[in-house]
């Protein structure tokens, strides 16, 4: 049975505004009801608990190199393709911080409150992940692990749960970087997790046991070929359609790493966990 909610989600309605154009207001840009803007190549996107059309478009007149296309509204479920509820993979509970679970047995509770970022769980290939990083613990003893494209920081999280001393998370997308350390904060792991913003290839030099990367293929192809990809004991690598995961499998096979174990869910996703020689 699902927990009865102790608190309101504060995500109930969400006012999405869609601009073509890099949104860069500066810090000082902290209005009432907003969450952060998400960007996507040369567009992005508002996101405000209320609506607030007034003060975009005087913000969109202000700055250069922004146009108002669109707005949105649409409930916080409708958002995220489903309920935000808590939910059960492999050894954790994932809860938003609305629900009322056990928070004190932080060995198998990760607090979550994704925001608009996706990444609360659901998604096959985060299961797939979770499982994968269970198999890695059981098998490793691992101290410093890296998580490219962390998202809301739940695979970083369930590093640090599972004993590993200190994490790198990194993500491109400020917003998902500010949600992710927003959540480590929550689960109180500020000691083990750091989060940063920024081009996960720029991380791969660093120094770590394992790299997880749940990232677009267009990413990932060019993670897999730098040297500091051969020198991590472990990896997962998910997020990956069928020929992606075609082209990745070609590619590890030119390298001196081997695939422990693979996952195929309905032939759509795929996920590998492997080791460097």
């Amino acid at each position: 049975m699902t927990p009865a909610p102790v608190e309101a989600n504060p995500y109930q309605d969400l006012y999405i505004y869609y601009l073509s154009g890099r949104f860069r207001p500066g810090r000082g840009f902290k209005p009432d009801h907003y969450i952060g803007s998400w960007e996507e190549g040369e567009f992005s996107f508002l996101f405000f608990t209320r609506p607030n059309m007034a003060l975009v478009e005087a913000t969109v007149d202000r700055l250069d190199g922004l146009e108002l296309l669109d707005h949105y509204h649409m409930t916080y479920d409708q958002w995220q393709g489903g309920d935000i509820v808590p939910c059960r993979i492999g050894r954790f509970t994932i809860s938003p911080p609305w629900f009322a679970v056990d928070k004190h047995n932080t060995d198998t509770t990760i607090i979550l409150d994704p925001g608009v970022v996706f990444g609360t769980g659901t998604h096959p290939t985060t299961r797939d992940c979770l499982e994968a990083l269970q198999l890695v613990f059981e098998d490793q003893s691992i101290r410093h692990a890296l998580d490219l494209g962390t998202g809301t920081g739940l695979l970083a999280l369930a590093a640090a749960r599972m004993g590993c001393p200190k994490v790198l998370a990194a993500d491109l997308t400020l917003l998902a970087a500010r949600t992710a350390q927003k959540n480590v904060r929550l689960n109180g792991l500020s000691e083990r997790i750091l989060v940063v913003q920024g081009d996960a290839e720029k991380f791969m030099d660093f120094t770590s046991d394992l790299v997880v990367s749940n990232i677009h293929y267009d990413v990932m192809k060019n993670l897999i070929r730098t040297s500091g990809f051969l020198k991590k004991k472990r990896f997962i690598l998910s997020g990956l359609m069928r020929s992606e995961a075609v082209r990745i499998e070609s590619t590890l096979a030119e390298l001196p790493v081997k695939i422990i174990r693979r996952w195929d869910q309905n032939g759509i996703w795929h996920t590998f966990y492997g080791a460097s020689y």
